[in-house]
């Protein structure tokens, strides 16, 4: 059953949503609705996410049944984020998920050194995708406002996603926020009236 934001949007409606918040919160399946209920045309589901580990295995796995029969063509985009431009329809319905592992790609790349400037890197790239695409979903972590005293390479990159999503959330036109099963709506309320609501 969809939720009753998703029903808001009209079909067919241009727009570009920013949604952040917790880690494994059901983010990416909301987001998901939202970039299917845009969708007049193609769909796409932007991979960023390079696996590590088993568990990483599980989440890209998870994430792939959530949306297996939705009609999305997957595009592996770990870097570079403006080339999603030569490979996809502008015209297009876009998930990109997310800007949290599109970050530590380009910021710790496994070739190379740490990239201090890499959440200026994607900004332009993003600007870029952002100027020829109209309808977008960009997910994001809200892994940057608790209290715990980290190490500096940690610091710099919860410092430079921050930034990444300061800058992402200006360009959209609706800004969402996951908070403990509730969804908030800090920027379009005119979309969706207004209104918060459950979707957990």
């Amino acid at each position: 059953m969809k939720s009753g934001l998703v029903t808001a949007l009209r079909y067919g409606d241009a727009m570009r949503i920013f949604i952040s918040g917790g880690c494994k919160n059901g983010k990416s399946y909301y987001a998901q609705q939202l970039a299917k209920a845009q969708a007049t045309d193609s769909l796409y589901y932007v991979a960023t996410m390079q696996s590590a580990d088993s568990e990483d295995d599980e989440r890209i796995e998870r994430h792939r049944q959530e949306r297996d029969g939705w009609g999305f063509a997957t595009v592996e985009q770990p870097c570079d984020i403006e080339n999603i431009l030569h490979e996809c329809d502008s015209g297009g319905s876009f998930l990109l998920d997310s800007l949290t592992a599109l970050l530590s790609n380009e910021m710790f790349p496994a070739d190379g050194d740490m990239n201090e400037h890499a959440a200026e890197k994607i900004t332009r790239g993003l600007n870029r995708v952002l100027d020829e695409v109209e309808n977008i979903v960009i997910v994001s972590d809200y892994i940057y406002s608790d209290a715990m005293i980290y190490d500096a390479l940690t610091e710099q990159y919860r410092r430079s996603l921050a930034n990444l999503d300061r800058e992402a959330a200006k360009r959209c036109d609706v800004v969402l926020e996951v908070a403990y099963t509730s969804l908030i709506v800090h920027k379009g309320k005119e979309v969706f009236g207004g209104v918060d609501e459950k979707i957990l």
